[in-house]
């Protein structure tokens, strides 16, 4: 299994080598890292990443600014993941952080680390141990702050 990790520059925590850092505690597994500028070049980066070096699966990392237009970009860049995912036929788990959803910078540096390490498991968990998903199917999981847990009726 190879597994591509999309990363920008515009995000202010190294969030790529802790995707790598994750991945590498799961499973025996090749890694390709790709660095671009920021999160709207985060698609084609992907498709790139299945299409010219063979990954199986992408995790594409990006923190989005507080402000409204970051909101929008970061709402276009997730479109053009998704996008790509259907062009491809493969899993790109989509790993944002904005910037507004943290105090303080600790605690951004804190949540991004925590949302990668977890979702870096997930891809791992998707493309190795399905199963492991499937056990986790409505217990309100959420990557980075704590988990929402099952509805109660």
């Amino acid at each position: 299994m190879k597994v591509g990790v999309a990363d920008t520059t515009f995000a202010r925590v190294d969030m790529g080598a802790i995707a790598i850092d994750e991945l590498r505690k799961h499973a025996s597994v090749g890694i390709e890292r790709y660095t671009v500028p920021g999160f709207k070049d985060l698609p084609v980066a992907c498709k790139k990443l299945i299409e010219e070096r063979g990954c199986d699966i992408v995790i594409a990392l990006g923190m989005p600014g507080g402000k409204e237009k970051d909101r929008m970009c970061a709402h276009e860049a997730s479109q053009g993941l998704m996008l790509a995912q259907l062009m491809t036929n493969h899993h790109i788990i989509e790993v944002f952080v904005h910037e507004d959803e943290a105090e303080t910078d600790r605690e951004l540096a804190w949540l991004a680390e925590q949302r990668t390490r977890e979702h870096a498991t997930n891809a791992v968990n998707l493309v190795l141990r399905p199963q492991a998903l499937t056990r986790q199917a409505g217990t309100g999981q959420r990557q980075g702050f704590e988990d929402a847990g099952p509805a109660r009726q």
